[in-house]
């Protein structure tokens, strides 16, 4: 692989950390909240970042040389969900987990 293996493992806990944020804010904090948490393309956005971003780590654990590939995808969509938690509300730490996996992703892209 082109990156180096430090890289490759902060880009899997990066995406593991979205994931499960993603995933746990998804079906806790949005259910229980309601209103705008609960709107379809902020629900579908969340479970989409939180898939990609699972995908994404298994592809790099999988030492796939198309790891790129998915880490661009990943990136994209966790910069999507980044805004739409942003524009939700109350969702500070997703976004945060989103943007630093996108990150590293894009790093990993490269």
């Amino acid at each position: 692989m082109a990156s180096s293996n430090g890289s490759i493992q902060e880009c899997i806990q990066a995406c593991l950390h979205c994931y499960q944020s993603c995933q746990s804010n998804a079906m806790g904090l949005c259910l229980e909240q309601g209103g705008q948490h609960v709107a379809p393309g902020h629900m579908r956005l969340m479970i989409s970042c939180a898939e990609v971003c699972r995908a994404a780590a298994a592809v790099m654990l999988n030492q796939s040389p198309q790891h790129p590939a998915v880490c661009r995808a990943c990136a994209e969509l966790c910069e999507a969900c980044a805004r739409s938690c942003e524009q939700v509300g109350g969702m500070g730490e997703c976004a945060q987990a989103c943007r630093r996996c996108a990150e590293s992703c894009r790093t990993m892209a490269a």
